[in-house]
């Protein structure tokens, strides 16, 4: 029985990698060791190649309990109930401390770690190799090991048995298709706050392609705004939002390199379907959003047809210099007001000038003109902004007419100003493609935004 209270939650559920921390069936020799460095857990030292190195307290605390679990996630709370059982302390900023304190007697880093890995919103994991430990603790783990994976064998018969929980259901029966999926802001690790416009503009750019597949049900980036920096659960974040999967992710631009972490992630039940890791040029950073929106969509088991996947492989190259200046028109369009909406026109022009063949610039140029002549910010009357917007969508239609966002742009025009009825814009739409133009025409009847 003390193996199954190891193994169990106390609601009955099988306990996760990341909660393996209960009882005394963990990974616990006198001596560690990894790379030059050795880990003495009963003296409290650490040692690199035999030197003892300054590292006691709450680091070594913390550091003492990722060796427990090598590989294994350990979350924020753990550490909480394990360190501060019963403080009330700041346990972000306490962790946060001595994860730094770690790295950088490891000579470790957040964006390349060979050590501790930070996984966002959810804890810590140590992720270097161990070499072995002293001799006379050795048959601990050993026996330890074979105990557990006789528990674990007893444990799993038991709930596949009766079905405890619908684990027989999560092991044998294979996962229903992702109907809807949410893309969360991705999250800037970079040390400049300035570098939020390339994470800001990566999650809409990932979003606008996923839309194009026209499979799962894609959740605007509107409604996942809210949850940036949140430390709500998946399930949570999923039962909010009514979708299926979550994709997440973090971007670190450093001086012309970009490096992107990427997780999806299926809700019920949850675990990862997938995680990617990508290290680009800057100027790469467009090629990279389609390669993660075509991998998400193999991912997802989506049924691409030939011209959604033409969408995602065969883009129409593109200034890497004017999708930097889109990015940054992305990231000034969200925040809706009227300064940022001009702010936003002026590096859409940007973006135009730079390549006057970039459809998606001409199209978020449009729908900034769309927004900026709304009442509901006291802009520029709808006479000032519907012209330009005009000749943006209309440009946009030209380049790429079987795009959504332009098409979206459109019947939001039509809804604002009426050029639909009183203006021609010289632009025949296919009978799919004037099923998204209605539907924005729908929404905009009373000068809401698109």
């Amino acid at each position: 029985m003390v193996f199954l209270q190891t193994l169990l939650n106390f609601d009955g559920k099988l306990a996760a990698p990341e909660a393996t921390l209960v009882g005394e069936a963990v990974y616990s020799p006198r001596l560690v060791r990894f790379g030059v460095f050795e880990v003495d857990l009963r003296a409290g030292e650490l040692r690199k190649a035999g030197v003892k190195l300054k590292l006691s307290g709450q680091p070594f605390q913390v550091l003492s309990i990722l060796l427990q679990c090598p590989g294994a996630v350990v979350t924020r709370d753990e550490l909480h109930k394990r360190l501060w059982p019963d403080t009330f302390v700041d346990v972000d900023h306490n962790l946060n401390t001595a994860i730094n304190k770690i790295r950088e007697v490891l000579d470790d880093c957040a964006e390349h770690p060979r050590f501790v890995e930070t996984l966002p919103r959810r804890g810590y994991r140590f992720i270097g190799r161990l070499e072995g430990a002293d001799r006379g603790s050795r048959r601990t783990p050993i026996l330890a090991a074979l105990l557990l994976s006789i528990a674990l064998i007893v444990v799993l018969f038991v709930l596949v048995s009766l079905n405890v929980h619908g684990w027989r259901d999560r092991l044998f029966v294979s996962p229903s298709r992702i109907q809807s999926l949410a893309v969360l802001p991705f999250e800037n690790l970079s040390n400049a706050s300035e570098q939020e416009y390339v994470s800001d503009g990566m999650t809409d750019a990932l979003i606008a392609s996923l839309g194009q597949i026209g499979g799962p049900r894609i959740v605007s980036r509107r409604s996942t705004t809210q949850f940036k920096g949140t430390k709500m659960s998946l399930q949570a974040i999923a039962r909010e939002l009514n979708v299926d999967a979550i994709v997440e992710g973090t971007v670190t631009r450093n001086e012309d390199r970009v490096l992107v972490t990427v997780h999806l992630a299926q809700a019920f039940p949850e675990r990862q379907l997938w995680a990617g890791q990508y290290n680009r040029s800057v100027r790469d950073v467009l090629t990279l959003q389609s390669e993660i929106a075509r991998t998400v969509a193999d991912e997802i088991n989506a049924r691409l047809t030939p011209k959604q996947q033409g969408a995602l492989t065969n883009r129409t190259p593109v200034d890497p210099e004017a999708h930097l200046e889109y990015l940054r028109g992305l990231y000034f369009e969200n925040k809706d007001t009227e300064l940022d909406l001009r702010t936003a026109v002026t590096h859409f022009t940007n973006a135009v000038a730079k390549d006057p063949t970039y459809a998606a610039a001409y199209a978020e140029l449009a729908m900034t003109y769309v927004q900026l002549g709304r009442a509901t910010i006291n802009g520029p009357p709808v006479k000032d902004t519907e012209p330009p917007a005009r000749a943006a969508v209309t440009k946009a239609l030209e380049l790429d007419p079987h795009s959504r966002a332009p098409i979206w742009c459109w019947g939001c025009l039509q809804g604002m100003t009426g050029i639909g009825r009183r203006r021609s814009v010289n632009i025949e739409l296919p009978s799919a493609e004037i099923r998204i133009a209605r539907s924005a025409l729908s929404t905009t009847r009373h000068f809401s935004k698109c």
